[in-house]
């Protein structure tokens, strides 16, 4: 029954109309490949309480160790990436974020009180997000 109503309403498009919603396709995933990418990360940010631990850079490995109302929480950094690889809250968000590595990303740890965030270059979001 619906295959019929789709050949019927099939039957009615012209080529212009193939041609247009080709183009529409086109503009919108060009528009996303071009306008929704964030740039590399220069460094990342790390926050308890609201108020910033440390900025550290994306130049070599470490590991960052916050204190948090609930314990520690535990911040891994390689070059141009980082993540929240252990917390003590319950429910893990921020953990299975995994890495980070475009400018702008967050991982918040809210029952913890920590999050990470990545700063530098053009970042991922801007004001077509709002």
């Amino acid at each position: 029954m619906k295959r019929g109503r789709v050949a019927e309403w099939a039957a009615l498009l012209r080529p212009g109309d193939f041609a247009t919603l080709v183009a529409a396709v086109a503009v919108c995933v060009l528009a996303a490949l071009l306008l929704w990418r964030g740039g590399a990360p220069d460094k990342a940010i790390v926050r308890a309480g609201g108020k910033v631990v440390g900025e550290f850079g994306l130049a070599r490995a470490q590991v960052v160790e916050v204190p948090g109302p609930l314990g520690v929480t535990r911040i891994e950094i390689e070059p141009g990436r980082a993540r929240v690889a252990a917390d003590p809250g319950t429910r893990q968000y921020c953990v299975r974020q995994g890495w980070l590595s475009r400018a702008g990303s967050v991982a918040i740890c809210a029952p913890n009180e920590v999050s990470l965030s990545l700063s530098g270059g053009a970042a991922d979001y801007d004001s077509l997000n709002y």
